[in-house]
Formats: C-alpha cells, structure tokens, sequence
C-alpha cells in the first residue's frame, strides 16, 4: 500500500519485514546517502524486542548520514509506570521495549550498541523546561485553565526523547552538544525503609478514592476528611459528602457526618486548606470548583459531642456539625497553606500562596485574626520567598516551617523556610540541611520531637519516587527513606494526598490520592495506608 504526491510519499510496510522494508524504500526511490531523518513516535515499543533492536540495526547499517529520534515511555517500576503499563493492557497494547530498556540510560546504550555513533537522551520534563522558551510557555499556559501539574510533571517523567546520529556532519549538530549537557539530579541516598501496609477499616471505604482533599485529627483517633475529587455511587466527580474515620479496638472503622443544619452543604470545592482549632472548631479557606471557579468564602465547621460506639462495635460514630459561611477576606486561591501561630498573645491563621484564576503562582500572604475573622497587618522582616503553590507548612516553635513547592517557571523548590517569631512581628529564616532537600511539591508535612516529617510528592529529574524524608530541625540532618509498597494491591500514589500523624502510635495514616491524567484517566489510592513510623522516629 503506498500513496505518493509531488514530494510526499507514504508506504504502508511492516516494519519487522526488514528486506520487504528496503526494497519498498529503494523503489520509492530513496537515498541512503542522503543526510535521513527517521522519526518514530511509540512505535518501536510495541514490536518485539528483537525486531526492533534489528529495526535499529538496519537503520545504522543502511544509511551513512542519518538521525534516529525516538519518542517512547520509561520507567514501569514506580507507581505512575505501574499505572501506566496498567492503561495500555486494558488495550491489549503491550509495552514491549519496557521490559530491556526501562530508562533513558538503558534506551541510549541500546542505540550505541547497534551501529550509532552519538546518542543522547532526556526525559520530556528536562525537554519542556530547556528547550522551550519562556514565551512558548507563556503561550501554552494561556491556552486553556490548567491545574494538573502533577500528573503533567509525572507524564513527561515517564516519555523520553533520543536523538542517536551516525555520520560526522549530523553529530556535531548543536542539538547534540545540548542534548549531553542536561543534568539530573542523582538518587537520594536511602536511610532505611518504611512498610506501607493497607489499614483495616470494617466499612466499604469508597468515600475515601479522592484526591485534592483535607483531612485532619479532630479528635484522638478521629479524622474528618473534606472535599476533594472523587468515586460516589461509581461515579467521578466533585465530592460534596464528608467523611469520618474512628478508631476503635485497633479497627479504623467509617463513620457518618451529618449536618445540624439541613440547609448547609459542602460546595464541592478541592485543593482548599481545613485548619482544627481550639473548641472543637475548623476553618475551611480557599479552594476550587474549578480551575477558573475559586470559592469564595469560608466554612467554619464546629464539632459537637460524638456519640459513642455500641458495645457490639457496629454503630458507626455521628459526629454532628454546623457550617458557617465568612466571606474571605484573603482573595480567591487554593493550593495555599493556612497555619497557625501565635503573636502577642493572640493566635492568627498565616495564609500563604497559592494560586488563583488570574494568577499561576501567589507569594503573599495574610494574618487572620481568629476571633474576629478579619486580616491585620503584622511585620514581617527577611528576604521574601519566591512564589509558590503547593506547597507545606507546618505550626512549629511559635512560628512556621515553609517546605517545598511549585514555583513560577512550574518548577519545585527545594527550600525550607522558618517564619520566625520576633519581639515585632515574623523574620523569614532560611533552615539550612545536610544534603540539601530535593525540589518537590504536592507533598504533605508534620513536626514531632523538633524533626519535620515530608511524606510524599513529586519531583523531577531522579529515578526514584519521594517517600518519608526526615528533617532535624536542630542539626539540619537530612534523611530520605523508601516506603516498600509490596503489600498493597494497587499502585501507592503519593501525590494530592493527605496524611494524619497520631502521635502516641508514632504512624501516619495516609489518605487518598491519585490525579486525572489526560494520557492514563483518573486513578485513585484504593484504601488508606498506615506507615509505621515508630523506628525511625526513635533512632534520630
């Protein structure tokens, strides 16, 4: 099969066929001494591996002054891969490639091992960031409301680019000096390893496949989680109905949360912040309907008396609550923080970040004064922090521990910052760590005992996943631990999660997470995850 124009020409030839392959383009009536662009985009990887490792080797041999540019996936070790590999079987699609050539390393080798003189090759985050100019950027970020970093960043993780040439004219071609010049950042060195294991919870947990949610300790051993993106009724969708965990005997058990008032409701809203205060309160602020429908006010949620479970261990606790709406007094944003702290004698809840409708990145910030629901104006000394959303931050020392984030290039930040109370007011302070912290987002955080605790995230450019990293606030050690996710029966998605740290157990319940992506549809962490984390704590 062939179709031919004045200068195009397409052949309809299997590829694995290589003398078929040959004599088709030899009577098309193409040169192999011609300088030759090849270009297959995920073609290779779904023809046996032998067959196009001799596609490859036919190319090289073939043609004296060529480029091969291969466009295909990476990495099918780690949760993303995994889902990854997942999609395209429910397709019957096999990945064959994946299996040998599983990173950019192994992808490289396999073209110098197969006639090419010069090869080089990156990941699709390291492509985007360096070879697309900031106008284009611009340009693309303008096209349509856009709030999936995560899966974006975690999709171009998992797609290389190769350029392989033979021939001296093509591989002194500056595409490839700036092809080797691309830096990645190493492996964290492992400090240990932290089990992941799927906690027990006797109630279908369905309500709890979301990402973009809060959760929060309202009580001992009682966590509420709010909004977010979800699985209701076998459907995806905006969830408006609130959940509740209690532990009871060792049993997570689901309970039910209803509202004193029947005329409130949660909005729907996701990637808000859920703040527990004194006298069995919480404030709701921020948050999205959509990428371009910020909310708009607060909810202030109170918590009265739960009733108790039956001594069959069955009824399922009620926790009863009152919403109120507050207009917000900061401006619409979400992927923000709200933290408490502490000033003359008054708590205020600092407000930072975010992103809005308008805006990609936020970098100011607000005092709300509690009690009066309105902003005031504390100074604030220091060099200021770069703008950024999603970000952690964490109460500690009468102030606020800063870490991470997605900054204005769409690139993570590896700084972690203390807002330090003074006689005046704050001071931003840098906290210095030893090795320096991978740039991450999307992670969540906790302080106990004077160490910050950073579960989970994304980040660029490193072969591994982030899992527990381990902060010494006092002597700034930085320790990076791997969670062994053998147990679970589903890919662990730490990444628009939230997680809960109970104290007196020393674990951390993880709850949700998961994304839409736009190659490999929504997946959602099926149960929530209990690390234990009782070791590591007690060897710092």
């Amino acid at each position: 099969m062939s179709l031919a124009g004045e200068d195009y020409k397409l052949l309809g030839v299997d590829l694995s066929d290589l003398s078929r392959l040959e004599e088709s383009l030899k009577q098309a009536g193409l040169d192999p001494e011609a300088p030759t662009l090849l270009l297959a985009e995920v073609v290779l990887t779904y023809m046996e591996n032998s067959r196009s490792d001799a596609l490859i080797q036919w190319a090289a041999s073939s043609f004296s002054r060529a480029q091969f540019v291969l466009y295909e996936q990476i990495h099918p070790e780690d949760p993303f891969g995994r889902v990854m590999l997942q999609h395209f079987s429910r397709r019957n699609s096999r990945l064959h490639s994946l299996s040998c050539y599983p990173d950019c390393q192994a992808q490289r080798s396999r073209f110098l091992q197969r006639g090419w003189e010069e090869c080089s090759v990156l990941d699709m985050n390291e492509f985007y960031s360096r070879y697309i100019s900031a106008d284009e950027h611009h340009r693309i970020q303008t096209l349509e409301p856009f709030d999936e970093y995560e899966e974006w960043h975690l999709k171009c993780s998992h797609y290389f680019i190769l350029a392989a040439s033979k021939g001296e004219e093509l591989a002194r071609t500056p595409v490839f000096t700036k092809l080797a010049a691309f830096p990645v950042n190493p492996a964290p060195q492992v400090a240990g390893i932290i089990s992941a294991s799927a906690c027990s919870v006797d109630a279908e947990t369905a309500g709890l496949r979301r990402y973009g949610h809060r959760s929060a300790l309202i009580k001992p051993h009682m966590i509420l989680t709010t909004g977010g993106f979800g699985e209701h009724d076998g459907q995806h969708r905006r969830l408006h109905e609130l959940h509740l965990l209690i532990k009871h005997q060792g049993m997570w058990r689901a309970g039910s949360v209803h509202l004193e008032e029947p005329g409130d409701t949660w909005d729907g809203r996701l990637f808000h912040t859920m703040t527990c205060l004194s006298g069995n309160q919480a404030l709701v602020m921020g948050g999205r309907t959509s990428p371009v429908n910020p909310a708009l006010r607060m909810l202030q949620l109170r918590f009265a008396e739960s009733r108790q479970i039956s001594a069959m261990g069955r009824a399922a606790v009620v926790e009863l609550a009152v919403l109120r709406h507050v207009e917000n007094p900061t401006g619409p944003r979400w992927r923000h923080t709200a933290t408490e702290v502490r000033h003359q004698g008054q708590m205020f809840l600092f407000i930072y970040g975010g992103r809005s409708a308008v805006q990609p990145v936020l970098g100011d910030w607000h005092f709300l004064h509690l009690e009066e629901l309105s902003c005031v104006q504390i100074p604030v000394e220091g060099p200021l922090p770069v703008g950024r959303h999603s970000h952690s931050a964490c109460s500690w020392d009468g102030g606020v521990l800063l870490a991470g984030g997605l900054g204005a290039a769409e690139q993570p930040v590896g700084s972690v910052l203390f807002l330090r109370p003074t006689e005046r007011g704050f001071r931003w302070q840098t906290v210095e760590t030893q090795p320096s912290l991978l740039p991450r987002y999307s992670h969540t955080a906790h302080v106990h005992d004077g160490k910050l605790l950073l579960v989970g995230g994304v980040w660029l450019h490193s072969p591994s996943v982030p899992g527990v990293t381990v902060i010494d606030l006092a002597t700034g050690l930085c320790l990076e631990y791997q969670i062994d996710t053998v147990s679970l029966e589903w890919p662990l998605m730490l990444h628009n999660h939230s997680s809960v740290f109970l104290p007196d157990e020393k674990e951390l319940l993880l709850v949700g997470g998961g994304g839409n992506c736009f190659s490999f549809g929504t997946h959602f962490n099926q149960r929530p995850v209990c690390l234990d984390l009782g070791s590591i704590l007690a060897g710092h």
